[in-house]
Parts: structure tokens; sequence; C-alpha cells
């Protein structure tokens, strides 16, 4: 992979300002060694071995050179490789790098992927379709071999429903992934492409193999792939050392001829490569000349870290002498000893320095690089050429909510999103008006969508849960907004109010006219015959009972709640007793005819006064002692209706208003029971019949009015009360004094003494 040559450069670069720098380790060379891990863990366990052996033989831990001495390593990018080279030398506290991969410390663990990144992502709410593990060769021979692993994966991941694909690993891993998906592609992945987003890990890059393996050509796969790079600067002078690179002009790098003939597709005499072919490499090639895709000329952000990891331990060691020199303790006859890996590593820890880019490059007390990392858009094209473009920056460091920037307006998707941001769900959000819930035996992010339950709402998509709207406002009917209530109370404006006022004031006029018809003929027998008193008192209570409904209808006020249900009670406790004085004297009165009878005495006014006056004071008892302990008050119900704000009296205790209809309710079927009995006495004297079925009228809608008023809701409450107001009011009128009426207007001549007198013989 010809691209990895730039890493070398920028090794050589950084060893050679710092040498030529007095300012750090004057007096002292810094040299290097490069090992290739061939991707290979053995290897890789082997060059660390080699490191801490003689030059002349391999035995390690057996050293004895007094020059060349072995400071710190430098790992590679390969994080299995890293790991073998710091359980071997991690004996020698020998200063290690893990800040290039720093956010994928365990790379392809999958054990920390599960316990540290499945974790992280949770909090976030994000969770996944599909973990897989992807295998180098030899490995796979472990899980049943290429022929069945590969297809297997390559259809999990065609096949799932997820478009964004975040991949743990290294480059040597990327090599496995572009073969997985050039190889395993079907016919019908052809013709309808998936497009998928994949987001890459600071170990990952994408890489050309010069076309030498025939899979350069589904790198398009990963057009618009995101990922992050440690944060670069562009090198002063790191330019000009790129084009001063040839196999001519170069000695000791042994990595230049291979590099020249695999980029420039030329053959070395002798070369160790094989299966290569072309012309001879003359040396005069220019590298500025390569395609990016073989060879980036900007400096990229691992090559970048190179170069400050060689500065660290310049720095560090730099620290080291100068803390040496300060403390110098020489002995007689022994040979100071020069400065120990263990030593170096000491100083690492929290080092900070700039450096020739101008960026600060600084270590916490862990030893553990503070960084900052770019975030890169890889465009691909058709021909296989590609470049990384900075689309954002994350720093650990920020406020939380700065950590991570992101110029959306430069990002690039893949070509199967249509420039359109890509959307990747386990199933599709939920729209307003509806909240989500789990899907049992899914993953978390897998739910159902489900409507919000009545009085609730909730206005953006994939809500967790629907919220309430304020006391004022109500839900619409798709329940994803909130509106203002209507403030409603029964009007007189309204239709409804409007005609039971109407109602009203026509039994107020008919009751003035048989009041009128009463006294104008006051003086017949009939208007005498059933005690002109209690009627002129009935006629009044019932005229009373008709202006009621008035009190009821229109914005309830402080004076207009005290009377209400106050003035109803009382006055239609008049009424009843009313009635029931009547039926009581009529019963009286029959009786006391019988000869020697005692009852006579009580037969007259002074009782029919007693029974309407105490009846009406113990009403009037419990009205008073409402308004004493809990007066009603003007109140808004906000709850009861849908959509609208009622203004009504709160009437406070229901029990109180229970008591006022509950002894109205006694007295009804006081007075229809006395009546009841009395129905069969002789018709001269007797209007029980009327009675009883005026009364049998009134506990009828009275009974009827409780279930009713109780499912009622707003102002139809009122109407209700006020239905059965006159309603009931109307039952007493017609029965009672429509017959006579009729006979006084009608039917005068029935309406004498002898008539009456012939009646009753």
């Amino acid at each position: 992979m010809t691209q990895n040559y730039q890493h070398i450069l920028a090794l050589e670069f950084a060893v050679k300002e710092i040498n030529k720098n007095p300012q750090i380790l004057p007096n002292v060379t810094l040299g290097f060694q490069i090992y290739d891990s061939y991707m290979n863990p053995r290897w890789t366990f082997h060059s660390a071995m080699d490191l801490i052996s003689p030059k002349t033989r391999f035995l390690p831990n057996y050293k004895c050179e007094t020059q060349d001495n072995l400071i710190a390593i430098i790992e590679g990018l390969d994080s299995a490789s890293c790991q073998g080279i710091t359980d071997a030398l991690n004996i020698y506290k020998l200063p290690q790098w893990t800040w290039v991969g720093l956010l994928t410390a365990g790379g392809i663990n999958s054990e920390w992927i599960t316990q540290a990144v499945v974790a992280e992502f949770a909090q976030s709410g994000i969770c996944f379709a599909l973990t897989e593990i992807i295998y180098t060769v030899g490995m796979a021979d472990e899980h049943g071999g290429v022929q069945i692993w590969a297809p297997r994966l390559y259809h999990n991941i065609i096949k799932s429903t997820a478009n964004v694909f975040l991949f743990f690993g290294d480059s040597r891993f990327m090599i496995i992934l572009v073969w997985l998906l050039g190889t395993g592609i079907t016919r019908e992945a052809k013709e309808n492409p998936k497009g998928n987003v994949w987001v890459f890990t600071a170990q990952t890059e994408l890489k050309s193999y010069g076309n030498k393996l025939g899979w350069d050509r589904h790198l398009e796969d990963f057009h618009g792939a995101i990922g992050i790079a440690a944060h670069s600067h562009e090198l002063p002078g790191f330019q000009e050392l790129i084009q001063s690179k040839s196999p001519l002009s170069t000695k000791g790098d042994f990595f230049i001829r291979d590099f020249w003939a695999s980029a420039f597709h030329c053959v070395f005499p002798n070369s160790v490569l094989y299966n290569l072919s072309g012309d001879n490499c003359t040396g005069e090639e220019k590298l500025e000349d390569l395609p990016e895709e073989l060879f980036e000329k900007q400096i990229t952000g691992h090559s970048y870290s190179i170069y400050n990891a060689v500065y660290a331990v310049a720095h560090a060691l730099h620290a080291a002498y100068l803390y040496k020199s300060k403390h110098r303790r020489t002995m007689e006859g022994k040979r100071e000893r020069s400065e120990q890996p263990w030593q170096v590593n000491h100083f690492l820890k929290q080092l900070s320095f700039n450096n020739s880019a101008g960026d600060t490059v600084s270590f916490d007390q862990h030893g553990v690089i503070i960084t900052e990392f770019d975030v890169i858009n890889w465009m691909v094209f058709p021909n296989q050429s590609f470049f990384r473009v900075k689309v954002g920056r994350m720093d650990p460091q920020a406020p939380k909510e700065e950590i991570l920037t992101i110029n959306r307006d430069a990002l690039v998707w893949p070509r199967g999103f249509h420039q359109a941001q890509p959307v990747s769900w386990c199933n599709d959000p939920c729209h307003t008006g509806f909240s989500k819930r789990k899907k049992e035996g899914a993953e978390f992010c897998c739910y159902d969508c489900i409507p919000c339950p009545e009085g609730k709402i909730s206005a953006q998509d994939d809500m967790a849960d629907c919220s309430q709207c304020e006391d004022d406002h109500y839900p619409n009917k798709g329940r994803d907004s909130c509106i203002p209530k209507v403030v409603t109370f029964l009007s007189y404006n309204e239709p409804l109010g409007m005609g039971l006022t109407v109602a009203a004031l026509s039994f107020i006029l008919v009751t003035i006219l048989v009041l009128g018809t009463f006294i104008k003929h006051h003086d017949t027998p009939i208007v005498k015959a059933n005690n002109w008193n209690l009627t002129y008192t009935l006629l009044l209570s019932l005229l009373l009972c008709f202006l009621c409904p008035l009190l009821f209808i229109g914005r309830p006020q402080k004076v207009t709640c005290l009377l209400r249900q106050t003035t109803f009670g009382i006055i239609f406790s008049m009424a009843v007793s009313s009635v029931l004085a009547k039926t009581i004297t009529v019963f009286l009165a029959f009786v006391a005819t019988q000869p020697g009878s005692r009852i006579r005495k009580w037969v007259g006014k002074k009782l029919a006064n007693s029974i309407v006056l105490s009846c009406s004071i113990v009403q009037a008892a419990i009205c008073f002692f409402w308004l004493l302990t809990s007066p009603p008050f003007p109140d808004a119900d906000m709850h009861s209706v849908t959509g609208e704000i009622v203004l009504q009296c709160n009437e406070t205790s229901s029990i109180m208003f229970y008591c006022v209809l509950g002894y109205m309710g006694f007295l009804a079927i006081a007075s229809f029971t006395v009546a009841f009995f009395s129905r069969k006495l002789p018709d001269s004297f007797n209007e029980a019949k009327l009675i009883t079925f005026s009364m049998l009228v009134f506990c009828s809608v009275w009974l009827s009015f409780v279930p009713t008023y109780l499912s009622a809701k707003g102002k139809f409450t009122v109407a209700v009360e006020i239905f059965s107001i006159l309603a009931s009011s109307a039952g007493l009128l017609g029965f009672i004094f429509f017959p006579k009426c009729y006979i006084i207007v009608l039917r005068p001549e029935l309406n004498n003494k002898e008539h009456l007198i012939r009646k009753n013989v």
C-alpha cells in the first residue's frame, strides 16, 4: 500500500529536524530502525524481541552496546500488532504510544466493543441492527473457512435494514472488507445497489492497492464515508523532502525501492517483490506525478502523529538530560550510565510542547495524548481515485455541546441517497400525534407507534411520550398541537339559552294570566272551594319558580352564584309545601265533616299557613347553613369539556346541594302520598286527583334529573337543571290549574253553588 510510505518519510523528517536543532538534545544524535510487521502478529512479536537483542544475533534481553540505546518505541497503526508489542515490552517500561488510536483502544476486541462502545452508543439512543466480526484469512479458518464465513457476513450486511455501518478496525481489516464487498456482490445488488454510509475510526483509511489485487474497483462502495483522523497541519519543509526522494539519491532507505516499483509500476533488477511486470525503473520518476490514491502529497493524520511522536520522545529525553545535569552525581572510579527507557517514560507524562506547525502537543498525567481529531469525508470517483475532505472537528476537551462540529453543507453522501441526508432507523419514525412503544423482544430503538391518548399531544416526530396541553389549551384532531380553549357559558345570545329564556318568560306570562283569572273570579265557588289563600300562594310560588332560570342564564357572577341554588330551593319548597297544605286541608276537611269528628278544630287557614311557613323555614335553614359554611362562587371548569373553558358556579359542597334536593323530594313524596289516598273523596270538595297527577310528574322530573345532571357536562348541566325547573313547575301549573281555568272561562255554568250542591247530593 503505497500511501504508507508517507509514514516513513514523516519519521525521517522529524528525526532530521531534531538532529539539526541545537535547542533539543545538543550533543545527542537520534536514530531509528523500522520494522515491517507484514500485518502479522508473529512478525511483530519477533521484531519486538529483535529490538532488545544484540545487532549480530537474536538474543532477547542481552544487549551491552554503549551506543545505539533503545529509548522508545513508536508502534504502528495495526491494533493487533501493537497489542503484541505492549505485552512483550511492558516489563521493560518502554514508552509506547496508544494515542494514534485513542478512541478505538481495543480496536477489533469484541469484548471491548460490547462493554464500552455499545454502552456508550446506547446512552445516545443508538443500538445495533447487527454485530459482526471481520476476520483475516488465517482467522477465518477457525470459523468454518472463508467459503462459509464470507458469504454469510456479506448477506447480513446487504440484507440489514441499517443504512449506516461503523467500522472498528484498522487498515489490514479494511483490505478484507473491500475484498468482501467486491467478491460477494450479486447480480441483484449490482442492479439495485443499496446506499450505505460507512463510518471509520482513526486507525482506518482507504488504501489503493495499485490494481495489483483487482480490488480497487470496489472502493467506490465507500464514496461518502465518514471517518476521523488525528488533527494535522502541513509541516514546513515536508514537501521539499518528498520532492527530493529518489532511489538514486536516497541511501539507507530500504523501503524506497519497493515503494517506487509499486507506485510507478516498474521493475528494479533483483527486486524482492513478486509478480511485478513493466518497464525498468529509471529513478528519474517524480513523486509529485503520482495520483493521490497512490501517494498523498499532503501529510495525513497518521504521518502527522508519527512526527509528533518522534518529537515527544526527543522532548522527554531532553527533559531527562536537563534533570540529570542539575542533579549530577559522579562516583569516582565508575562510568556514568546513560538514560534508561523508564526514565524517559517518566518525563513523557504531562509533557507539553509546540511543534513546527504551531500545534500544541501535550499529554495528561497518565501519558495519554491530549489531541483533537479531524472529521474526514471520503470522496471516491468512478476511476477509483479518491481524496479526503475535512468537514469537521472533534475536540474531547471542549464543552459537551462543542465536542463535535461538522459543516453539514460540505458533506457528500453516498450516491444512493441522492445527496439527501441518510436515515437509518429500525422502523419508520413515529409522526406527530403518536408516541413510541418498545417492541417486545427487539432492540430498544425498535418500537411501535401508538396514538396519543385523549387530552395529550406529540408535536414532534419520534416522541417518547405524549405531553399534556396547558389548562387553557386542548389537543387538535391530529393531536399534534394545542389549540386555545373557547370560553363558554349558558348565554342569552345562544339558541339554547335563548330558548330556555323564552320558555321561562312564556310560563311566567301564563302564570300571570292564571293568577289574574283567579283574582277576577275570586268570588266564584270553584275558587273558594279550594282555599284561595293557598291557591294564591302556590301561584305566586310558581311565578317565582319560572323566574329562577333567569339566575342560571348568563355569565356567572358572585351574587348570582350565591342566589341560584338557595333561591331555587326555598321557592320550590314553598310551592311544594303549598301543595302539601292543600292535600292535607282537603283530607282534613272531608274527615271533619264526619259526625263527632275532633279534627274540625284543626281545619282552617292557620293550619295551612303553618304548614307552608314551617316547611319553607326548614329549607331556608339548610340554605343558610350552606351559605355560611361553603358558599358557591364563580369558577372555570378547564377539563370537563374538550376545547372549552366552562364558566360556572362552583357549588363547593355537593352534599349540601343534594340535601336541598332531598328535602324538596321529601315534601313532594309526602304531598303525593296524601293526595293519592285522598283521590277518591267526593269531587265537589276534592282536587286530590289533580294534585296526584301533578306530583307524579313533579317526582318523575326530579328523579330523572339526578342521573341526567351527573352525566351532563359544561353548560348543559345548567340547561338540565333549568329544564327540570320549568318542567316540574309547568306540571304543577297545568295539572292543578288548567281544569279550573277551563271551567271558569269556558264552562261558567258549572261554576255555581247549586251545581256543586246537586253534584254532592
